[in-house]
């Protein structure tokens, strides 16, 4: 796949500047993506549910570039100029400018804001980066009238996402995505998501994802640096057969709406996922003592009652908290009762699968 186009030239002598705006979700991954290659390329395939509250707001305000700078940039997170996170996005759209020549005719402010805290192991690079790929998407259909074909615009959305962040491909596409190649899944790719809530049960349409913030402070290692350290593991290699093996056995759960198989999965995942960044080199630990003080309750709650409630996490201290729509009320109660005084400052996020990214009304920009 090849999507560099030397043609998408426009005339900058005669554009009219304008906005473009996306809100994105964050997702969150059931089978890890933990290893990467090349240019962002998976080492192992992952799924994730997306999520519908936990999202990333962009507007790109695009006029003629007046200077000589490859690209111009000013970026906006939360009203505060960054330079840090415009390092991040000005690097990411030098590497488009082969598919997106016009990006260097431009000048852009991006404005940003999240619904969640920052780099505290939220998947806050899918959702900035999936943000600002439906952007350039939409850019490239308002100036030359292509990616007509809402399956055609997607892909390549997911396709130009992974590139700023792998995680960010899976963010394009509602409730179920699946990125990297998986032998029962002839349609998956490495170099970008697909949909896969149409080969799952119902259930999983409404899945709650609650997260408790269990710590809003900066990550202490990114992920970035995480992926990186996998190459050194000693157990990278078994992972990743571990990891292609637990994708076909959720999978098949998933189809089935087996929620034991599903949830016992889940939770090994996401202990495998911490042990992997235990056993690097240098070793790092991101939970926290609250995090396993969460674990023990949410497996002693359901020891109790029997109710599937499991949880995972990301690469950081904060629970997600997995469990269905119709257990939500008995759930909430306990979360409130036990789990949020883990919580810093009482906050967790009541989250649930979500329909996806949205296009909106640039003029209606919160910035």
């Amino acid at each position: 796949m090849d999507y560099k186009n030397p043609k998408f030239i426009i005339d900058s002598s005669q554009l009219t500047p304008g906005k473009v705006r996306w809100r994105s979700p964050s997702n969150i991954a059931l089978i890890k993506y933990w290893g990467k290659y090349g240019q962002q390329l998976p080492r192992n395939p992952s799924i994730s549910l997306t999520l519908s509250q936990a999202a990333t707001d962009t507007t790109l305000s695009y006029s003629a570039k007046q200077s000589d700078k490859e690209i111009d940039l000013d970026f906006y997170f939360a009203g505060e100029s960054r330079p840090d996170f415009s390092l991040r996005v000005e690097k990411y759209l030098k590497i488009l400018l082969p598919i997106f020549p016009f990006l260097g005719q431009l000048h852009l402010r991006i404005d940003t804001n999240n619904s969640f805290p920052h780099s505290a192991g939220i998947a806050s690079s899918a959702s900035a980066m999936s943000a600002i790929a439906l952007i350039l998407c939409s850019m490239e259909k308002r100036f030359f009238d292509s990616l007509s074909d809402s399956e055609t615009f997607y892909q390549k959305a997911s396709y130009l996402a992974r590139l700023g962040s792998g995680s960010a491909c899976r963010s394009v596409y509602p409730h179920v995505a699946v990125w990297g190649e998986a032998g029962e899944i002839p349609r998956a790719s490495n170099l970008y998501a697909i949909p896969y809530a149409d080969q799952v049960h119902d259930i999983f349409e409404t899945y709650h994802d609650d997260i408790l913030i269990i710590s809003k402070a900066e990550k202490s290692v990114s992920s970035g640096a995480g992926h990186n350290l996998m190459e050194g593991n000693l157990y990278a290699d078994n992972r990743y057969l571990q990891a292609r093996q637990r994708m076909d056995n959720l999978t098949a759960a998933m189809r089935a709406g087996d929620l034991e198989t599903f949830g016992k999965i889940t939770e090994a995942e996401a202990l495998t996922l911490h042990a992997l960044m235990m056993t690097s080199n240098p070793p790092y630990l991101l939970m926290e003592p609250n995090s396993i003080a969460a674990i023990r309750k949410v497996q002693a709650y359901r020891a109790e009652t029997g109710h599937p409630l499991y949880f995972t996490l990301d690469a950081g201290p904060n629970l997600h908290l997995l469990y269905p729509d119709n257990i939500a009320t008995e759930v909430k109660t306990f979360i409130r009762s036990e789990l949020t005084p883990l919580c810093q400052d009482g906050i967790y996020i009541a989250d649930r699968c979500g329909a996806g990214p949205e296009e909106l009304e640039a003029d209606l920009n919160p910035n």
